[in-house]
């Protein structure tokens, strides 16, 4: 398992557009096919509540979370049509934060600093 000191998180939560969770859905199993095969990728899973969709991921690294963006993009655009991303958290240790604090500065999101946690 990773160590903490280099593991990055990214918790986006997402507004589904009215009528379209069920292409929603249908387009889940793409992007978990796609992480699937990604090394750094630690965790990836969807969750969602009423309208709300969230996903939950975990990378080795800024590297890591970059890769992983790079290789789900056409699967982003097709998501991006469906829903509007409402609020995006990054976590990880502050080095690997200002790693991303360019590439992902659009999506405006908050960033946490690692402060401690359990060992691996």
């Amino acid at each position: 398992m990773a160590e903490h000191r280099n593991v990055v998180s990214i918790h986006p939560y997402f507004k589904i557009h009215e009528g379209k969770e069920d292409q929603v859905k249908a387009l889940l199993p793409a992007f978990i096919a796609k992480v699937e095969e990604e090394e750094a990728a630690l965790y990836y899973d969807f969750t969602m509540n009423g309208d709300e969709l969230f996903c939950r991921e975990g990378y080795v690294g800024a590297e890591g979370a970059l890769a992983h963006v790079e290789n789900v993009g056409p699967e982003l655009d097709q998501l991006f049509q469906l829903v509007e991303i409402t609020r995006i958290e990054v976590h990880g240790p502050a080095a690997e934060l200002e790693k991303l604090k360019e590439p992902f500065g659009e999506l405006n999101p908050t960033w946490w600093d690692y402060q401690g946690g359990l060992k691996s």
